[in-house]
């Protein structure tokens, strides 16, 4: 039986989330003493290898295979720490547990360095990563949907849910919005229903990773919940949202921090009929902040999980100095209460420190199809659905026309409109090609400012 999907065991202090952006305070640098010159640069290796693990199938060690995936470069294919050791480059961090982790350049797709890349785990709700970026272009935001029992019938017990009921009208902006603040596995199968079902919605996801050359994830259950087979690495997790986050929809919803979510629609001591919305939260804590977590300067998404079967995961977008760093650390093996954003924090850190420092170990490679002269990512907004792409839903309750509105909208609280990304300027070649593997831009991206 599968293993549930861990909620949030907290509630989120949120009272001044609206003055989240003026009360950031610098982090503690990661202290970097300068490494012993060496003549060439070497990887560091902190894992024995084990024997490969079947294909579509999560490591049963707890130490990586021995042959994993290069793509991005034959480093990124070998256990242990990755990292160009030199003089003036700051050390990695020493208490990062985590058993695969990969910082990048969001941006040139440079990896700074990286720890068992390609070890095929199982991601928990990171997943949704690529849920989104694989559905969100087929529906307008206002589209609403009247869901029905059958879309709900195949969500996990246990699962994290944002609290959707049957019989009631949800537009597509509530549906993401339950996707990434609540990590809400009802809602992702809401939007699969519409999608003509969970099979369909695998199906393309997995399609989907492939043209991203994600190739070491394989979908099961769209929501990320513990399946058998259900794998993907830290590499590939960094690729989808270096995909996703060229969306101006994905960014906004990945940064958005509160908002208001329908309620059930009932009758009021007077007999009227009314509908009241209740307040969610990001429990993305890097974006948040807890009790033992400060916001992290420059955040702006993107997506944690926690499973049994996964442990904790994060992949994290943060910007600093005109700098966009990339994070994603898979289950930590130390069980400190927050260790996932803990670690995730101590590696930007590093990251800023080291970029333009330290020599790359791979590169985040493009989608097949950007791959092409000329070809360029898509910077603008989900476009709305054509004929016939929302039809078939199952439930039969789809409303086929968008309304002028949703019936809710992220909050003050949330990241609101992007607030543009310094740089970003198309890299040109011979005045037309664009370079995808060695520049690709995130345009609008969110970010927070002091």
């Amino acid at each position: 039986m599968p293993a549930p999907e861990k909620t949030a065991k907290r509630p989120l202090l949120l009272a001044s989330v609206t003055l989240l952006s003026l009360s950031l305070t610098a982090p503690v640098a990661v202290a970097a003493p300068t490494p012993t010159p060496a003549p060439t640069s070497k990887a560091t290796s902190t894992s024995k290898p084990a024997k490969p693990s079947p294909s579509g199938s999560a490591s049963p060690s707890a130490t990586p295979p021995a042959n994993m995936s290069t793509v991005g470069g034959e480093r990124l294919g070998q256990p242990g720490t990755q990292v160009n050791l030199a003089p003036g480059v700051p050390v990695l961090p020493k208490d990062v547990t985590a058993r695969s982790w990969i910082v990048a350049d969001a941006e040139s797709g440079e990896v700074l360095a990286a720890h068992n890349a390609h070890w095929r785990l199982a991601p928990a709700s990171t997943l949704k990563m690529l849920f989104a970026d694989t559905l969100l272009p087929k529906f307008p935001k206002d589209m609403r949907y009247k869901v029905a029992a059958e879309d709900l019938a195949d969500v996990g017990a246990g699962s994290s849910m944002v609290g959707i009921k049957e019989k009631e009208t949800y537009s597509v902006h509530d549906l993401w919005l339950g996707v990434f603040l609540r990590s809400g596995n009802d809602a992702v199968h809401v939007l699969s229903a519409m999608n003509d079902g969970v099979e369909k919605t695998v199906r393309e996801m997995n399609r989907h990773a492939e043209e991203l050359q994600a190739l070491d994830t394989h979908v099961v259950s769209p929501d990320g919940y513990d399946a058998p087979g259900q794998v993907s690495s830290a590499y590939d997790l960094t690729l989808i949202a270096r995909s996703g986050l060229q969306k101006k929809d994905f960014r906004e919803y990945c940064s958005t921090l509160t908002a208001k979510f329908p309620g059930q629609t009932k009758k009021n001591k007077k007999g009227k009929t009314v509908r009241e919305t209740f307040e969610i939260q990001n429990t993305n804590r890097l974006l948040t902040g807890d009790y033992d977590i400060d916001q992290y300067q420059g955040i702006a998404g993107v997506k944690n999980g926690n499973t049994t079967n996964a442990g904790a995961t994060f992949t994290g977008v943060a910007e600093r100095g005109g700098k966009v760093l990339l994070v994603t650390v898979m289950n930590p093996q130390k069980s400190d209460h927050n260790e996932v954003y803990k670690e995730t924090a101590r590696l930007f850190d590093w990251g800023f420190q080291a970029a333009g420092k330290v020599q790359p170990v791979g590169e985040l490679v493009p989608p097949k199809g950007a791959a092409q002269p000329g070809a360029q990512p898509d910077t603008t907004a989900s476009a709305p659905a054509g004929a016939g792409e929302a039809g078939g839903a199952a439930g039969g309750g789809t409303s086929k026309k968008p309304v002028a509105s949703a019936t809710a909208r992220s909050g003050s609280s949330g990241m609101g409109v992007a607030l543009g990304i310094a740089g970003g300027l198309l890299v040109l070649l011979g005045g037309a090609a664009f370079l995808v593997n060695r520049r690709w831009p995130l345009p609008d991206l969110v970010r927070r400012r002091r």
